[in-house]
């Protein structure tokens, strides 16, 4: 990460957090209060291909003893009511703004792995992870909804991890290989646009 783009995340992460801390704090609340805890999802993901860190989320789902792997069809059912609402706006990635001030994760780049899959693909990732994960991206932007909609036909984790490794991991990396290659503070500012203006303007995926 250059310095520029990282005084520029830092700036922004800041002003973010101040203007939106209030509804960082009554989203929180609201989880608490309607779903009880814990309120945050901590996940651990992959910044470089050795070193990990913990991504934090609203969580949007039921707990359950054991949670691995991607999200596809197969906990659909775990998605609770204020989830759906937190996942459909990306309101669950407020608390990722933490993340951005620590420097885990930039504003713009490929979305962070978890260590499972930098693992069984690491020429692949040792190339994507050259630049630092990301809230948003071109990945993001492009195969979101396609992901999404090949995922939510999985009705076993076995079949979620196989259809993910296959289809989406090769092709987001294609992706993400494009932006690195490319990235520009202006592009960045770009995608950021794209990723938060109204969805009447703009579709993703």
């Amino acid at each position: 990460m250059t310095p520029l783009k990282r005084a520029f995340d830092l700036v922004v992460a800041l002003g973010l957090a101040v203007l939106l801390g209030p509804v960082i704090l009554g989203l929180a609340l609201w989880i608490r209060v309607r779903e009880g805890a814990p309120v945050f999802y901590v996940s651990e993901r992959m910044k470089t291909p050795k070193e990990g860190f913990s991504l934090v989320k609203f969580r949007t789902m039921t707990v359950a003893e054991r949670d691995s792997g991607v999200s596809g069809g197969d906990k659909a059912a775990r998605i609770t009511p204020i989830g759906r609402i937190l996942r459909r706006t990306r309101l669950d990635e407020l608390p990722q703004l933490w993340n951005v001030i620590r420097g885990d994760i930039s504003f713009v780049g490929p979305r962070p792995p978890l260590r499972e899959y930098v693992e069984r693909f690491p020429e692949l990732y040792s190339e994507v992870l050259k630049a630092r994960p990301g809230i948003t991206g071109l990945a993001t932007l492009v195969y979101h909804g396609h992901e999404e909609r090949l995922l939510a036909r999985c009705a076993t984790a076995e079949e979620t991890d196989a259809v993910y490794a296959r289809a989406c991991v090769p092709r987001k990396a294609h992706l993400d290989l494009i932006y690195r290659d490319n990235r520009t503070l202006c592009w960045d500012i770009a995608l950021m646009w794209r990723t938060v203006r109204p969805k009447g303007r703009a579709r993703r995926g």
